[in-house]
């Protein structure tokens, strides 16, 4: 009778076993960079800090950047950070910054920051840009610099110039993405150079605009609007309209709080564009 419970015993305690063994599942790892392409990582004595995209690219215009920084020393990455940032271009008798949002943590990801950066020119090679990053975790601060590459995008999708009050303004295209016959969600950015390192938002102007295909006789499209500002996300939104596909040059005219005019004029049958436009084809 002994030997039949403990025969019995061992049998239960191994069945036991055996199904919490079964029971424990090892938790999937998540890629949260999964979709988005390495442009560039920046690195001191303690971190690395990752850059990403879609494209894998800086360009001349918007660019959404995605920033996630990496403990050197046992590869973890970290997820309580306090970043700041700067682009600076290097000319060759002086030095620039550009319009860029700042940095702040993915709501729904444990270890990702975005932000956004708007590139008003750079040299045909790609060269003339660089990222400072100064950040703090805990109660320590870091810092980290390198160059970046941005390449020169096929189409004006953003423009800098002086408007008639003597302020240089820089505006940029930032939707539609991915145009499609009909009416698009259009959105860009209208910011004024302060000085060389201070490009803040422009708030309450009225930007016209008039869609022009130079291909096709110059025609324009039915139910376009100007463009508004949206104090929300301090852009300025507008409905385009797209009859086909094709090159279309966005033409635009500027307007102060005040009504006045700063760039651009009317598109006539001797005038066939603004001097204040944006491109987009598809």
């Amino acid at each position: 009778m002994k030997l039949k419970y403990i025969f019995t015993l061992l049998c239960i305690t191994l069945f036991t076993i055996s199904c919490s063994t079964e029971d424990v599942e090892t938790p999937e790892e998540i890629n949260e960079v999964e979709g988005l392409v390495n442009i560039k990582t920046i690195a001191n004595d303690n971190h690395t800090i990752e850059l990403y995209n879609e494209a894998g690219a800086f360009k001349t215009g918007y660019n959404n950047v995605t920033i996630r920084i990496k403990n050197n020393s046992d590869d973890s990455y970290i997820e309580n950070a306090n970043i700041n940032w700067m682009p600076m271009m290097q000319m060759p008798s002086m030095q620039h910054s550009c319009p860029h949002s700042t940095i702040s943590k993915v709501s729904n990801k444990k270890t990702l920051y975005t932000a956004s950066v708007i590139y008003q020119m750079t040299n045909t090679d790609g060269s003339g840009w660089s990222l400072t990053f100064n950040y703090s975790i805990g109660s320590e601060e870091y810092s980290a610099k390198d160059t970046i590459s941005v390449t020169q995008s096929e189409k004006q999708n953003v423009t800098s110039f002086m408007g008639s009050d003597e302020t240089r303004y820089i505006v940029a295209l930032i939707e539609p993405i991915k145009p499609s016959i009909g009416i698009n969600d259009m959105m860009v950015g209208l910011y004024k150079m302060e000085n060389m390192m201070s490009f803040p938002v422009v708030e309450n102007f009225k930007i016209a605009l008039d869609p022009r295909m130079p291909g096709m006789g110059n025609h324009s499209s039915p139910n376009n609007t100007d463009l508004s500002f949206n104090a929300i996300d301090t852009m300025y939104h507008a409905d385009l309209s797209l009859t086909m596909t094709g090159y279309w040059v966005l033409n635009l005219k500027l307007m102060n709080a005040a009504d006045e005019l700063l760039k651009g004029e009317d598109i006539t049958e001797q005038n066939e564009k603004s001097s204040l436009y944006l491109e987009l084809e598809f």
